[in-house]
Parts: structure tokens; sequence; C-alpha cells
């Protein structure tokens, strides 16, 4: 048995009416489970571990809806027992991994090789998702009913976008068929045109060759419409375009099942934040794809954040090797680690900020991102599996890149002072990270 006490949750995690209110609690957690979670003292005999979490902010496990761990095939840059040190380290107790591994995820082989391993590390919940075509090629598709036996909880071709209409339109109803969601990284490549960062001012300041946003928006609309027609759930990743989530907020008012989540990094920053190198040139690290937006698609994700539009929040963490992130920003290859900043960053910088609750945070990072693939997770409830996080919202760090557990440091937010560190994560009670007492 571990006993947890002095902690402080949120009341509707004891059925409190005032279900957004601090409380303090103390939570008794043995066999893998929250066997008693209470406001009253709890008296016991016996306990193998007593935590003693005064100042400490007690939270389900979070949940990421995207996450690469780039397993099997390119290890140097994260392999699943670092890529789950990394989401424990930042209070995550269950991630769903991208199918852009090499091999593909496209069968049931390497799903099932994918499952087998997280299982045997043991340090977080890593569920894989199967690859729409082959290859990621776009042209055949795969046996979604063996994937899904395997072990893929959804479909996608997540690193590349479907560019043939019927191709998706085929997968959506196949999808419908068995059950799985479509999660799409969307982008049509004959208006993204290779392009390395957000077209607008700051490419054309720079000369180098820009990602038309509405190479993004113009698939949400795709999808979106062919939701419509199958009923199938479509679910957009990394949201980052105004008009993308119009889309979105119109396909909800019919009723349709869209889902959609939004990335820390389009959130907070925007293409006129890249910083120049001293040579001149941009730095890579903030190159992602979908890349950084202009100012006004920023605020545009920030309202429909707090609007209810989207519906979960997802770090997109996406390693790479400090050579691969030092090239040319043309030449670098697209995306940022994310899973240690995700959780301070939204408390700092919404939570603190007064633009949304606590609460709907939480919820945002755990609950709401389970239920996009019908998962049991993020849940903080007696008689339930302990996954638990406990995060130090009173005390400001820095943002240290020698500090992250990932093999890679291609992340903006290295410097930022921020609130909301994870300093303890247990997975099916098993402590799995602990800093509770440096």
């Amino acid at each position: 048995m571990i006993l947890i006490k002095n902690a402080t949750t949120l009341s509707k995690f004891l059925n409190k009416d005032e279900g957004g209110q601090l409380i303090k609690v103390n939570c008794l957690v043995d066999d893998g489970k929250i066997l008693k979670l209470s406001d009253k003292e709890i008296e016991i005999n016996g306990c193998e571990q007593v935590i003693d979490a005064q100042h400490m902010f007690l939270s389900p496990g979070l949940v990421d809806p995207q996450v690469h761990f780039r397993e099997p095939g390119m290890e140097y840059k994260e392999d699943i027992e670092s890529g789950s040190k990394t989401a424990a380290r930042g209070g995550f107790t269950t991630v769903v991994s991208m199918p852009n591994t090499t091999p593909t995820a496209d069968t049931a082989e390497v799903v099932a090789q994918m499952w087998q391993k997280q299982k045997e590390i043991g340090l977080c919940r890593v569920y894989p998702t199967g690859a729409l075509s082959f290859g990621l090629k776009g042209e055949k598709i795969t046996d979604f009913s063996k994937l899904k036996a395997s072990g893929a909880v959804a479909i996608t071709d997540d690193g590349k976008g479907v560019q043939k209409d019927e191709v998706f339109l085929e997968a959506m109803k196949l999808a419908q068929v068995v059950g799985l969601p479509i999660l799409d990284h969307s982008e049509d490549e004959s208006l993204s045109q290779g392009g390395a960062i957000h077209k607008g001012q700051v490419s054309e300041k720079y000369g180098i060759k820009g990602i038309d946003s509405n190479s993004e928006s113009e698939h949400v609309r795709r999808g979106c419409e062919m939701s419509e027609q199958t009923g199938a759930h479509y679910h957009v990743l990394h949201i980052s375009t105004r008009k993308s989530i119009e889309h979105v907020r119109q396909a909800k008012l019919k009723g349709l099942n869209v889902t959609a989540e939004v990335s820390p990094h389009h959130l907070l920053l925007c293409d006129e934040d890249i910083p120049e190198k001293e040579d001149g040139s941009l730095d890579a690290n903030w190159k992602m794809n979908p890349p950084l937006r202009s100012l006004e698609d920023k605020l545009a994700c920030q309202k429909a954040l707090i609007d209810g539009v989207i519906d979960c929040i997802a770090t997109d963490h996406a390693p790479h090797s400090p050579e691969e992130k030092a090239q040319p920003i043309e030449k670098a290859p697209f995306g940022i680690i994310g899973l240690e900043t995700a959780f301070p960053l939204i408390y700092t910088k919404f939570v603190k900020t007064g633009k949304l609750s606590l609460e709907k945070c939480v919820d945002l990072m755990s609950a709401s991102a389970s239920k996009i693939f019908k998962l049991p997770h993020g849940v903080l409830k007696e008689g339930e599996l302990a996954d638990i996080a406990l995060f130090d919202l009173e005390q400001e760090y820095e943002v240290k890149a020698h500090e992250f557990a990932s093999k890679s440091q291609n992340s903006p937010f290295i410097g930022l002072k921020l609130y909301g560190r994870a300093k303890m994560t247990m997975l099916e009670g098993a402590v799995v990270f602990n800093e509770m007492e440096q």
C-alpha cells in the first residue's frame, strides 16, 4: 500500500458539488488501484510508503493523443523506453504513438511488437496507431481489422497528408466499419509545396518557401464533409489555422463525429517568434509541421480552446538529434519535443492568467484526450487504476535542456520560467518518476 497525504485536488474527484474548487485530500493506493480517496484522514497500518504531498496538486495521470517515439528504426532520436521516461517526467501515464516509424506501423506484426515493447518497459502506457496506407504513401489502404486486433487504437498516416480524396473516403468508410477513429494530418501538398515555415511576412522576409495555411484547412474541410457522408469519427491532429477551426466548429454544430486537438506551441507561438541565429538564419528548433502560423491563427487557436471547440491538447512530441536540427531551417526535419513542458505551459499561460480553469486544463489533458480513443484512462476515482501525477503549482522553475529525459533537446521553450512541474508520476500504483524529495 502507498498513502499519499496532504495533497490538494479538485473537489469534483470526490464527487463534491463545487467541482472546480481545490480541496485537501488523502489517497490510498493498493494493488494497482485507488483504494480510497478522501478529504478525511486515512488511518492504515503497514503502508509500504507514505508520501507527504503538502503543496502538491494531485491529478489523474495525463493522456497525450499524439507522440512520436521513433521505435522501430530511429532509436537515436528516441525509443519507447526514453519516450516513456519523458512522458512520466511530464506527468503522463498514457500516450498514443504515431505510425511513422521504420518500418512503418502498417502491419499487425509491427503494431504488435510496439505494444509488447511498451508492456515490457512499464513506465508509461503507449498505445500504438496503425497506418492508413502502406508506407504512408496514400495509395494502398492497410488492413484496419488486423491492425485493430493487434492493438492499434486509431488509424492515421500522420506525418503525411492523404492526397487522394478517393483513398481517404474509402479509409473513412472502412474505419467506420471497424470502429476506429481516423486521425488526420491535414496537409494538401499541392498547396504546401514543400515549404519550411508558414507562408507570410516572415517567410517573405527571409526568402524561405512558405506553407500556405489553406493546405491544412482544405483537408480539414474535406475530412468534415467525409465524416458527414460516412458517419466515421474524424479527428484533426495538431490543428493550427483559423479556417480549420471554423470547419470543425461548423461540423460540431451539425452534430458530426468530428474532434480536434491543439498543441501548446500553436497556442503560444507564431511565426513572428522564430528567432534568428548568430548567422542571421532562422532557428530550426521552431520548425514543426504544421508550422507556427500567423498571430491571427494563434489567437484563433486560443479562443477555440477556451470556447470548447478544441477537444484535447496534444504535445506532438517529435524528437530529432541536435545535428539534424542544426541544419538550415529549409533542410532540418519538422518537429519539437513537448512531453515535459506541456502541462507547465498550459498551467502557466492559461490557468494562472485566468483564461482557463484548472479543472478544464486537467480535463483537456486527461479524460477528454482519452475519450477520443474510447480508453478508460485519465480519471481519478476510487476503484479505478492508480494512474496519478503530482504537480508543484507554486514553485517556479526554468526549463533546462540538460534536464530533459528525452534523448533529444529540440524545444523552443528552453529558458522559459514556468509553474506546474511534475514531481511524481504513478502508473497502476507503481511510482515511475519521483522528485518529491529532491
